[in-house]
């Protein structure tokens, strides 16, 4: 394998974790509120069909993003609706309509299966695409990419520089000492869920537009789940999270590489194997074994090394709150 390979294989791993950047940073802003959204696989899904459907009637990928985007905050609007105000399950609530979004997906979605329709034109950044491997690699593709990269700064900084992050965090954390110095709870995490929402829905739709052009039934099958998973791998943090994502890109890319060079292996291997491979990270970051392998390593390096790796949740995620 060249260098101009490894190139490719890295931009196709930036262009795959493209949609799952939206819908992991967008559920890490719900869950920093303190609310659990397991809609997120059925949200992708129904949201890939519908900014299809929206870009194909208007024959513009700007409205297709936007019904998207609509789309996936109304689904975040039923959760925090049946979280918040009913202050029911939260899983239930998101599994039941992961399945329910999954459902409406094939069956709304028929009419447009394998049509061919619009898709996010590319961009290559003037100047900035001659840096050698930075340009071929960050600076040759499209717009919903680069806002990708934006998206992890503006959300990473708000979060950790800002005021109004500060409150976020409080919300998930501590909601009633948050709302015992001044802050709405209910109606922030309303919003940041319906924020969170709307990303996923932009996520499912960088999908047909873009990673994936087009629809066909279950086209975003199983990312929901990995987007969730991610998550928790990421420590809640919009960084980590968005390096988690290019990981599956790379495991993705690895993969259909893999699966080209050796014919002998049934290509369903090939397929499913990001998302072991994914699990097995997972895996590996957990667990006291992982404490005992490092045992050899000074204290304050294995406490740190720990840290780093192991995050604690949000202490409220989950939680209903009482706002007198």
């Amino acid at each position: 394998m060249d260098f101009s390979q490894i190139i490719v294989i890295l931009a196709t791993a930036i262009a795959t974790a493209t949609p799952l950047v939206f819908a992991s940073v967008g559920e890490t802003i719900t869950e920093r509120a303190g609310v659990i959204n397991l809609s997120t696989e059925g949200t992708i899904m129904l949201a890939a069909m519908v900014g299809f459907a929206a870009a194909l009637a208007t024959g513009s990928v700007i409205a297709g993003l936007a019904a998207a985007a609509v789309l996936g905050a109304l689904v975040a609007l039923i959760v925090a609706f049946g979280a918040i105000t009913l202050k029911q399950s939260q899983i239930a609530i998101g599994f039941v309509l992961a399945l329910l979004c999954t459902d409406l997906s094939s069956f709304l979605g028929n009419p447009i299966v394998l049509i061919p329709g619009p898709t996010v034109p590319s961009l290559k950044v003037p100047l900035l695409q001659n840096i050698p491997l930075l340009g071929p690699l960050l600076f040759q593709s499209d717009l919903l990419v680069y806002a990708s990269y934006v998206l992890i700064v503006l959300v990473w900084v708000f979060l950790y520089h800002t005021r109004p992050g500060l409150v976020l965090r409080s919300i998930g954390e501590q909601p009633a000492a948050a709302f015992a110095r001044g802050s709405h709870v209910v109606r922030q995490r309303y919003f940041y869920t319906l924020l969170g929402g709307a990303l996923v829905g932009v996520g499912g739709a960088a999908f047909s537009l873009d990673f994936k052009a087009g629809w066909t039934y279950h086209l975003t099958a199983g990312y929901g789940w990995i987007a969730l998973a991610i998550v928790i791998f990421g420590g809640w943090n919009p960084l980590r999270a968005a390096l988690g994502c290019y990981l599956f890109g790379i495991l993705q890319s690895l993969a259909n590489v893999a699966q080209s060079n050796i014919q002998s292996v049934p290509t369903q291997v090939f397929s499913v194997a990001p998302f072991v491979l994914m699990i097995l990270v997972l895996v590996l970051t957990s667990g006291d074994w992982l404490e005992r392998a490092l045992a050899f390593i000074p204290p304050t390096a294995r406490r740190s090394i720990l840290r780093t790796i192991r995050t604690r949740a949000p202490a409220a995620l989950g939680k209903a709150f009482e706002q007198d």
